[in-house]
């Protein structure tokens, strides 16, 4: 098979399978071609351009349907065979940032932080740069530093990726409120509840733009706000955002009713805190009645 009709076999019939749901005909084909590819690199040096491509797109397939060591070692030779051969930045970063959403996704964090870090550098050095992508990758890697307690570093992602998203698409963007959702938790993980307040704020401010006043994110970032504000002991401004976050998910019950109910215990348990049992009560009552429980 051509160089030429191997590449169209990896465009455009293997992504039409998979965006049918034809998942087990997608990765025989996409299978095919990778030996065909194999055999057409063995045969000439100048198409090891498409053995990469091969198997970056079977390595996307087998992590899609869960076999994960298939798509490590694809990744794997796709990243060493890349390194070797005229491949883009952009598909080096690619292949980078997919190996590492699969040891993120496996909870291999210290083995996707430096492909995370070499992605960024691969879509930074993109003329133009690629900077939507490696904001969202700065956004993976300051959730796994924060998990592992690197507070620091997972803020300086965490910022960085606030500037850049907030440079490519204004500040009244959805992807913008959710960088300061997550800078909230981030200070609040740390013990800094008076900026996590203030990133609550941010994000609270712009999802009522973005989404209008009911939606299920403004009700998270109220919730997160009630959050902060206990801690800053302001039990009534507590209360007050924790009774919005409920509202509003009362009107979009059939859409969370497990996150209605994690919300309204968090709620129940502050008004004990303070002493305010008949309202913990109160709440309960109405959480059973909204969810129908007897």
């Amino acid at each position: 098979m051509s160089a030429e009709n191997l590449n169209t076999l990896l465009e455009g019939h293997v992504a039409s399978l998979f965006e049918a749901g034809k998942i087990d005909d997608a990765l025989r084909v996409a299978g095919t071609a990778l030996s065909n590819a194999r055999q057409s690199a063995e045969d000439n040096s100048d198409n090891l351009p498409l053995l990469v491509h091969a198997l970056e797109t079977l390595a996307g397939l087998h992590r899609h349907v869960g076999d994960f060591e298939k798509s490590e070692s694809m990744y794997k030779e796709a990243i060493e065979s890349g390194s070797k051969t005229a491949v883009s930045l952009e598909q080096m970063a690619r292949m980078r940032s997919g190996l590492a959403m699969l040891y993120d996704f496996n909870q291999r964090e210290e083995a996707a932080l430096p492909l995370y870090e070499m992605a960024i550098d691969d879509y930074e050095k993109m003329i133009p740069p690629c900077d939507e992508e490696s904001a969202q990758i700065r956004n993976n890697l300051a959730m796994i530093y924060k998990s592992l307690g690197r507070f620091p570093l997972a803020e300086q992602h965490y910022l960085l990726a606030l500037e850049t998203l907030e440079k490519v698409f204004g500040r009244n963007n959805e992807r913008v409120s959710a960088v300061f959702n997550n800078l909230g938790s981030l200070y609040y993980s740390a013990g800094h509840a008076k900026q996590a307040k203030e990133m609550h704020l941010e994000a609270l401010e712009i999802r009522i733009k973005v989404f209008g006043p009911d939606h299920s994110e403004v009700a998270q970032s109220y919730s997160n706000l009630a959050t902060a504000c206990y801690d800053l002991h302001d039990d009534l401004a507590a209360q007050q955002s924790y009774e919005r976050s409920l509202r509003i998910l009362e009107l979009n019950l059939e859409n969370g009713p497990n996150n209605y109910e994690e919300v309204a215990q968090d709620y129940i348990a502050l008004l004990e805190a303070i002493g305010e049992e008949k309202k913990a009560l109160a709440v309960s009552k109405r959480v059973s009645k909204f969810l129908k429980r007897d």
